[in-house]
């Protein structure tokens, strides 16, 4: 048995290179297995809380952990006492005293912090306003599954397209220089990413041979790109707003015309929701180059490969880490 280890998953630089490696061999191993670990039997439970709508990350993580042998504990906002300004401190205490986990879906970073600092267990962001770090996963292990493995995954270029000042530009940049891809992100002025993510993200990449480019020329993102990427261009909550929110991004539409642009044999991937027309024509996104439903699936088992991993590191069980 290893020395234990409580580690979270807060955004994507949390894992370094080799684990990042590692719990995306492992998401391929429950891709192949869904029952390849079960860290949770007994059952033992796992807070899962929604303070924002959500389909994919609802079911992956439900099932998910269910598979794992354990008892999803589902949380929605309006029926807990965050929903009616507990302190998250005072929650991710009484939680500890329940949970073996906490996986949360939010809004600002600094809640899913604060409930890590008070927290003897693992604990997941799902989702903030800055973060996705378990789509970027799911996604990673997309790409390695169609370019023939984890060790692919270095110097592949991905290009995301649109809104690249929100949480999916942040996490491909944070976790594709981790990975040693060669990030893009293209965006209108005005919704370009934090200068201190790109700084983080540049920092990592000069460490594991990666790139980064942050342009607001959709072509130059796109051009020789291995895989390309896009999000809805309304975040949610501002769905009424969209008639003028979307203005600027007209520009960064995945189209046919667009993807001609990247490798022949390039990929598409979207995080879901998608609204066809919009960002993505419904030629590219029901086309041979979508990988979407296949990165969707994903989602389960790279959460399911993380929450094991961080079990694993937990408890010092190296069992788990492989």
């Amino acid at each position: 048995m290893a020395t234990p280890e409580l580690r979270h998953m807060l955004r994507d630089d949390d894992l370094n290179h080799e684990e990042q490696k590692q719990v995306l061999e492992l998401a391929i191993k429950f891709h192949k297995n869904r029952f390849y670990h079960q860290p949770f039997a007994g059952p033992q439970g796992i807070a899962v809380i929604f303070d924002k709508p959500s389909t994919r990350t609802r079911s992956s993580f439900s099932i998910g952990v269910a598979e794992l042998g354990g008892y999803p504990l589902v949380i929605d906002k309006s029926g807990s006492q965050l929903g009616r300004g507990e302190p998250v401190a005072d929650t991710a205490r009484v939680l500890d005293r329940m949970a073996y986990g906490v996986v949360w879906r939010t809004f600002g970073q600094d809640r899913v912090e604060e409930m890590a600092k008070y927290s003897t267990h693992p604990v997941v962001n799902a989702l903030t306003d800055e973060f996705h770090p378990c789509q970027i996963l799911a996604d990673f292990q997309t790409i390695a599954e169609h370019r023939g493995g984890v060790d692919n995954l270095k110097n592949q270029t991905i290009a995301y397209l649109g809104d690249a000042a929100n949480n999916m530009s942040n996490s491909y940049l944070l976790g594709g220089a981790v990975a040693g891809m060669n990030v893009r992100v293209a965006g209108p002025y005005g919704y370009l990413p934090d200068p201190q993510i790109v700084a983080d993200a540049e920092a990592i990449a000069s460490e594991t041979g990666g790139s980064i480019l942050v342009t607001t020329d959709p072509n130059e993102a796109v051009a020789g790109a291995d895989c390309v990427f896009t999000d809805t261009w309304v975040s949610m909550g501002e769905e009424a707003e969209y008639a003028i929110r979307s203005k600027p991004f007209w520009d960064y539409q995945v189209n046919a015309e667009l993807m001609a642009k990247a490798k022949d044999d390039a990929i598409f991937q979207h995080c879901l929701p998608a609204y066809r027309g919009k960002e993505v024509t419904a030629e590219v996104i029901d086309g041979p180059q979508s990988v979407v439903w296949d990165e969707a699936g994903n989602r389960l088992h790279a959460q399911k490969a993380l929450l094991t991993w961080l079990t694993g590191k937990a408890r010092g069980d190296e069992s788990l880490l492989v």
